[in-house]
């Protein structure tokens, strides 16, 4: 059981079984949904995932895309798309208690992906903020 929730605490779920995929999507509409230049989204049957407390809001976009966030924070949630992956919930996976457990095992939208981002690992990187 996987559990998870939303920066302020006011949505709470939980996830049942095993992930059907968990993929880090670099397309333009999860940009501009999220703030980040990438989302990584985890997949289950959408009869194993449930909320345990709160509510989400819909944004319902193009295409039947439809995506769950907390009214409160605005953390983003779910996503599903009964057209594009009926039967399926996908969750950002960075919204799990356990986040750290489970890596991405596929890039998709790569066509979108920011230039820069192939970039990444060879910028300095610092444990914590670095001292001015």
């Amino acid at each position: 059981m996987r559990q998870g929730g939303c920066h302020c605490g006011a949505v709470r779920y939980e996830a049942e079984g095993d992930p059907l995929h968990h993929a880090l999507c670099h397309c333009s509409d999860c940009r501009a949904s999220s703030g980040a230049p990438a989302v990584a989204w985890i997949a289950f049957p959408e009869d194993k995932v449930r909320l345990t407390k709160g509510a989400t809001t819909t944004y319902a976009g193009t295409g039947g895309a439809r995506r769950q966030f907390c009214a409160v924070c605005g953390t983003g949630v779910f996503y599903s798309n009964a057209d594009m992956l009926p039967g399926l919930v996908d969750i950002q996976s960075a919204t799990l208690d356990d986040a750290g457990d489970d890596a991405p095992g596929v890039q998709i939208q790569c066509a979108d992906r920011l230039p820069w981002f192939e970039g990444l690992s060879g910028l300095p990187a610092f444990d914590r903020y670095p001292a001015p």
